[in-house]
């Protein structure tokens, strides 16, 4: 960065005495609080991480120099917004995956469709050829797999298939009724609402990796554990 461009040592205490000032009013809608969900309260502590994080780039572009906050991504979830009773819950589930080893991927597909040949059939498409074509194309052998196992037995074996487990995440959320039966089959994920989310579990080695790295250090989080 240029001197030009450079943060003055007033802008740096400005932003010091904002951090300060988001406390004070952090701590303040904390003590009033009106239960585990109160929107005061998130709001203080977006208003209190923004401000930590704009005095630490300013700390750091003038003087080389950081604070020990983590300050959270633009992925932590927002306040919450729905019903205070859900009636009707939405269960939202991404898991990723590697293909680690595409041979034993391959060999659990051919014995699927050996014992059951209408697996391979409703995969490929292809009855004639079909329990022999998810010998070799991953593409045919994935859908064998996920067509004859349910996702969680899939999770909880993944290394029997030749995979390798990513970062994972669900997320529960309110819904104001239940939706018809096909009514959301064409876009599955279009009405995911952050705001509606009751609670998100999420699963990810950089988590793992963070902790090592920061060891005891205190840390500024989101309030209600999410991440």
């Amino acid at each position: 960065m240029s001197d030009a461009a450079q943060p003055s040592a007033a802008e740096v205490r400005a932003a010091a005495e904002a951090v300060k000032a988001a406390l004070d009013r952090h701590l303040a809608a904390v003590e009033r609080r009106a239960g585990a969900d109160d929107p005061a309260v998130y709001a203080a502590f977006d208003e209190l991480a923004a401000a930590a994080e704009r005095y630490d780039e300013l700390l750091y572009d003038t003087y080389d120099e950081v604070t020990p906050f983590e300050i959270p991504g633009n992925d932590a979830l927002p306040a919450y917004a729905g019903p205070e009773e859900p009636s009707a819950l939405s269960v939202l589930i991404r898991r990723d995956y590697t293909v680690a080893e595409p041979q034993r991927l391959l060999h659990q597909a051919q014995r699927i469709a050996a014992l059951d040949p209408d697996a391979a059939d409703d995969a490929t498409g292809n009855a004639p050829d079909a329990a022999a074509l998810v010998g070799s194309s991953a593409y045919a052998a994935l859908g064998v797999l996920f067509g004859e196992y349910e996702p969680d037995e899939i999770a909880s074996r993944h290394k029997e298939f030749g995979l390798e487990e990513g970062d994972s995440t669900l997320w529960v959320a309110a819904v104001d009724e239940p939706a018809e039966p096909g009514e959301w089959l064409a876009a599955p994920f279009d009405q995911a609402d952050p705001q509606r989310v009751v609670c998100r579990f999420d699963v990810s080695t950089v988590f793992d990796e963070e902790e090592l790295d920061d060891g005891d250090d205190d840390l500024l989080e989101p309030a209600d554990g999410r991440r």
